[in-house]
């Protein structure tokens, strides 16, 4: 595992190999307090970690203090081409700033982001993004991941000749492979926490599938600290792949996990209406635990057996498997509110 060197984001601190934190990023005009409230709310109760917000002039600055006042994490303010907003965001009490030091100004103006940050003890996040290179390094005929590095670095160096340390990378394409490759250079040559995420992937479905590849392929080699699954739509639903995937490379978040077969001629249950059942039942749940829902004993009852509670189904019955109790024959018919009660059981003794 890749252990990055810790930054502090508010009350969340990154990286020294804690918990991935999970991200998203507001839709709404910033200005309109009560509109990007609400929208955070949303995010919050999805289980959004921490919420980043696009900061263009300085009335989007003003308001950040209102906005901290009515929600619950920490808040970064996403911010280009003016060095007096990011600075305006830094006093009103951002817990990060995201900023391209290309485009913010020169030395001077970068200098002044940095004095605010180091003032209020905030991070700055930098990095690489194929939409927006540098002429030079656009134009040049070196490999898409390496060009995310290189621009990556220049902005990480003219941070660190500023002696400013607390930052925090992000190098982002729309190409799953050039990102999973520019991600795996960086870690190898830089210990600063890494911002995951495969930008501009799509509506849901092309989200949910670029994210789960290219987030889980560095996931699984210990890469990263933060991730933002990127939605075109409700933001709202970045939250649930982003549990899903650290869910499924085993990273701890809560979340129910229901396992079920693909179904075949064996079975005669229906598999699709169960889990969909569970599913909408278990939706709100903070417990981390497995369910098992299997249609045949060829391989049903080992799937159940290994999952916290669950049924291998027959004509007309299933067996039911819970740990640490025999397994028991139950009803076809009593299967979904056999299942909930146990949801339930789990859910409450915080599994």
């Amino acid at each position: 595992m890749k252990v990055s060197r810790e930054v502090r984001i508010g009350d969340i601190i990154i990286g020294g190999g804690r918990e991935i934190a999970i991200q998203s990023m507001t839709n709404t005009e910033t200005k309109d307090v009560a509109s990007t409230v609400s929208q955070i709310k949303r995010l919050e109760k999805a289980g959004c970690e921490i919420v980043r917000c696009a900061v263009y002039d300085t009335e989007c600055a003003d308001v950040i203090p209102l906005i901290k006042k009515e929600i619950g994490i920490p808040l970064v303010a996403d911010i280009h081409f003016d060095y007096r907003v990011a600075v305006a965001a830094i006093k009103n009490g951002a817990d990060k700033v995201r900023i391209n030091p290309g485009n913010i100004g020169g030395r001077e103006k970068i200098l002044e982001v940095v004095k605010a940050a180091k003032d209020h003890g905030i991070p700055i996040r930098v990095g690489g993004n194929t939409g927006s290179l540098p002429e030079d390094i656009a134009a040049s005929d070196m490999r898409a991941s390496d060009a995310l590095v290189v621009s990556a670095e220049r902005n990480i160096a003219v941070l660190e000749e500023a002696g400013f340390s607390d930052i925090v990378v992000s190098l982002k394409s729309s190409d799953v492979r050039t990102t999973v490759e520019a991600y795996r250079k960086m870690a190898e040559k830089y210990d600063y926490p890494l911002h995951l995420g495969i930008t501009e992937a799509g509506i849901y479905e092309d989200a949910a599938v670029k994210s789960a590849i290219g987030l889980g392929a560095l996931l699984l080699d210990g890469i990263g600290d933060t991730i933002r699954v990127s939605v075109s739509g409700d933001p709202v639903s970045e939250i649930s792949i982003a549990k899903k995937i650290l869910a499924f490379t085993g990273l701890g978040k809560s979340g129910v996990e229901i396992v079920s077969c693909p179904t075949c001629s064996r079975c005669s249950l229906d598999i699709e209406s169960i889990v969909k059942q569970l599913k909408e039942y278990t939706a709100d749940f903070n417990g981390c635990f497995k369910v098992a829902v299997m249609g045949c004993v060829v391989n049903g009852p080992g799937e159940a057996k290994g999952a916290d509670f669950g049924i291998a189904g027959g004509k007309g019955k299933a067996m039911l498997f819970v740990k640490g109790d025999e397994p028991r024959f139950i009803g076809e018919d009593d299967i979904i509110s056999e299942l909930k009660v146990l949801c339930d059981r789990f859910e409450r003794s915080g599994r």
